[in-house]
């Protein structure tokens, strides 16, 4: 994986318009914002994730002699094109949002300003991270959320679309609540904790299902969690379990005793085991259960009383499956040749697919409880001062224009790349969940139900409303 060359990860029109911009525009500067339409699950928020993903793959961009030579014999491209990919030095500009932090439609998630051959090259592979990432921590958040403060594994690497997806898949999951990952190569690699005891073959390989908890009990005696619905939970798998639990602690082990059960009745099952652990002393003994699980089941069967300490999550976390697509789109906002930015727009029928021009830059509203009530949209020449009118960019509001309060303003992008150098330090990936979770406690609670949440307020300053209008006039045939 480290030593892949994603560079011609991208589509076609990346590179015949690159080669355009080349001979037409060598100088001009394009700004691009990567942003989403759509929140997924009709939810209340996204957790972005990708960042450190696409810092990777942004210093590691060039392209290589048989990179040059595959190009060459597509007869696409001018002679000097390919000398120019051949040396290739990324110079761009990137700001972004920092990853963890929730945040909503048509708020850009990264800003790329940078020659234009080069910034429209970007468009495929930051896309294909932050669309995926993004989405799995989001349903991650979802999950966790439901779970009531018990842990959540993530257990879907054979589920997932293919071994990244499987691996900064778990790192995502983990970003958006999740505990751990059964993933070895993604706990390795981003410091995370990996999780995971034993499948059903362990039992099958051996005579009884006694013998397999007898040996598993030799081989880790102080993490002896048995998984007990391989024949029968209730009069097979959970007295075997009981009977090697009986058996540690004579040898004065009361470390982490436990079940997991992966098929069958949830609520029952876990009911009734809870029962016949408690009544053989073993109310240390903790419940975990798994199996296509997602945040309406493990709703559902807590509100029916399933008596569960922890789960294991996979296929229905790992490939987002109840709403698979994050709605991300890369788009050219502006131009500048000198020292003169040019704002862009693109038109369509429909207002969410209306994009919003200009150079801009995002904060987080907070009231004096230090409770964020808003975001603020607004170009990069606004002056933002108490009192000025803002707008609420949802034409549903009832209250479409407001005077900006007293409150504290927070920048949501910071820099990442100047001129093509990474200037940004990353944290590390549970500090990034600690982070997370600390923000989105810091959002209107009725933004966060799972049905049916409030939409979180979106302001634009009046320079930035106008000029959309302004544009979309000037442009309207």
């Amino acid at each position: 994986m480290k030593t892949r060359n994603l560079s011609l990860l991208l589509d076609l029109y990346e590179l015949t318009m690159a080669n355009g911009f080349f001979k037409k525009h060598p100088h001009k500067v394009g700004y691009f914002d990567l942003y989403f339409r759509k929140i997924p699950d009709e939810g209340g928020l996204v957790v972005y994730t990708g960042l450190a993903q696409v810092i990777k793959y942004l210093n590691e961009l060039y392209f290589s002699a048989s990179d040059i030579v595959y190009l060459r014999e597509l007869g696409l491209f001018d002679n000097n094109f390919l000398k120019y990919l051949s040396n290739f030095k990324f110079e761009c500009d990137v700001w972004s949002v920092e990853e963890g932090t929730p945040i909503f439609p048509n708020e850009p998630l990264i800003t790329v300003r940078g020659p234009l051959i080069q910034a429209q090259l970007l468009e495929t592979m930051l896309l294909n991270i932050v669309n995926h990432e993004s989405l799995i921590a989001t349903k991650a958040r979802r999950i966790c959320m439901v779970a009531r403060k018990r842990p959540v594994m993530e257990f879907g690497s054979r589920r997932a679309q293919g071994a990244d997806a499987a691996t900064y898949g778990a790192r995502a999951a983990v970003i958006g609540g999740c505990s751990g990952t059964a993933n070895v190569l993604s706990a390795k690699l981003f410091g995370l904790k990996p999780l995971g005891t034993m499948a059903h073959s362990w039992i099958q390989s051996f005579a009884s299902e006694r013998e397999a908890f007898e040996t598993w009990m030799k081989v880790y005696p102080h993490n002896c969690l048995l998984l007990v619905d391989t024949y029968d939970v209730l009069n097979s798998g959970v007295p075997n379990a009981i009977a090697i639990f009986k058996k540690l602690r004579q040898k004065g082990i009361n470390d982490h005793f436990g079940v997991r059960i992966d098929s069958g009745d949830i609520t029952v099952l876990t009911q009734k085991t809870r029962k016949m652990l408690d009544q053989a002393g073993f109310e240390n003994a903790t419940i975990t259960v798994s199996n296509a699980l997602d945040e309406d089941v493990i709703q559902n069967v807590l509100e029916e009383g399933a008596v569960i300490d922890s789960f294991g999550v996979g296929e229905k976390l790992i490939t987002a499956a109840s709403d698979p697509v994050l709605s991300g789109v890369y788009k050219l906002v502006a131009t500048q040749e000198e020292t003169k930015i040019t704002p862009k727009i693109k038109l369509s029928n429909t207002v969410e697919k209306t994009t919003i021009p200009g150079f801009k830059r995002l904060y987080r509203l907070y009231d004096t409880e230090n409770k964020a009530r808003g975001d603020l949209l607004c170009l990069d020449t606004d002056e933002i001062e108490e009192n000025i009118n803002i707008y609420n960019a949802d034409s549903n509001k009832m209250q479409q224009m407001k005077r900006l309060p007293k409150w504290q303003l927070k920048p949501l992008q910071k820099q990442i790349f100047k001129s093509g150098t990474l200037i940004y330090k990353q944290s590390a990936t549970m500090a990034i969940q600690a982070r997370s979770q600390e923000a989105i406690a810091e959002l209107p609670t009725a933004c966060l139900r799972l049905k049916n949440p409030d939409i979180y307020d979106i302001y634009w300053t009046s320079g930035l409303r106008n000029l959309q209008q302004k544009m979309i006039k000037e442009y309207t045939y």
